[in-house]
């Protein structure tokens, strides 16, 4: 697909959004395989100043600046307010969520309807590679408190920070 000559190739973009509080492999999942599909894929991590995270915003950019620099078309970004004002104001025309059950389809058509009829963007549905479809962020930070292994589950790097973070119990 290309512009008119004096605007360039035109890219196909999408965002992969989510608190990332902490990034999983799950997570990184579904960034990778849209970063297949997409020619630049924007992983924006959501800023809620009334929910107190494990790791602070710029921790979570970093670990996911760590963890998907093998990729080479994700751009992580944070954002605060409604998703399709991040979409509009960098022309991105899709966001790709990943489903891990029947429960994350109900929740996640919703706002999906609703952020196309505010703004038109759409929004892909990716279902979760099997191995995955239990892990969330919560449920990782949640075992990792209580000492349990949490390894096969986040990438290293979040690993030794989340070991660091909350230490062995």
């Amino acid at each position: 697909m290309t512009a008119p000559e004096s605007e360039g190739p035109v890219l196909r973009r999408a965002v992969c959004p989510g608190s990332f509080d902490p990034v999983t492999n799950g997570h990184l999942d579904i960034i990778e395989r849209a970063s297949r599909l997409y020619d630049v894929v924007h992983v924006a991590v959501m800023i809620n100043k009334s929910k107190k995270g494990v790791f602070t915003i710029d921790e979570r950019l970093d670990l996911l600046r760590r963890t998907t620099a093998e990729y080479g078309n994700v751009e992580i970004e944070s954002f605060h307010g409604l998703l399709v004002d991040f979409c509009k104001e960098r022309e991105i025309p899709a966001i790709v969520k990943g489903l891990r059950a029947v429960s994350d389809f109900d929740y996640e058509l919703q706002m999906a309807q609703m952020n196309h009829g505010l703004s038109g963007v759409e929004t892909l549905f990716v279902p979760t590679n099997p191995t995955y479809s239990f892990l969330s962020s919560s449920l990782v930070k949640e075992v990792a408190t209580w000492g349990g292994d949490v390894s096969h589950l986040v990438p290293p790097e979040v690993l030794t920070a989340l070991t660091e973070r909350l230490g062995r119990r």
